[in-house]
């Protein structure tokens, strides 16, 4: 995000402390609207959409050749629509004022973060605990697959 978009999001701004915790002073409407932004520019193109389609042809290799970039469009369309729901799933929070607390703990998330990734859903710790989780249970999928290949 450029800095005249942080700017104008607020979210290079202060904080309170209040009841023991660090309360940032957010300009919603900014944040909103920046949100919508990116949540336009997440939105697949029709033309990506095209690319998923299948088309028949005669040549083996062709037919792989299009079933690689079918793959990767597949792939592109999950990617983009898991991004838009997270950017959503940030203008509801923003809508609903809990905007900057983490899902998880229901500690702020810290400044910087939103800074960088306007739509994260947790601080950085219950982050990191996600990834490793997700990263045993790919691992854990896939040992499992890898066995009854065997």
């Amino acid at each position: 995000m450029s800095l005249a978009l942080q700017q104008a999001a607020g979210l290079a701004g202060s904080t309170l402390i209040a009841k023991g915790h660090i309360k940032m002073k957010t300009n919603f409407e900014s944040v909103r609207q920046i949100l919508e932004s990116q949540l336009k520019e997440a939105a697949p193109t029709q033309g990506l959409r095209e690319s998923i389609r299948i088309h028949q042809v005669a040549d083996p290799v062709d037919l792989t050749q299009q079933a690689a970039e079918r793959e990767m469009a597949v792939h592109n369309l999950d990617r983009d629509s898991a991004l838009m729901r997270r950017i959503r799933s940030a203008i509801e929070r923003v809508n609903n004022r809990s905007y900057g607390v983490c899902l998880e703990c229901e500690e702020d998330i810290a400044p910087k973060r939103l800074k960088a990734i306007p739509w994260a859903e947790r601080c950085i710790q219950c982050q990191e605990t996600a990834d490793c989780q997700a990263g045993r249970n790919e691992n854990g999928n896939f040992t499992h697959g890898l066995m009854q290949a065997a």
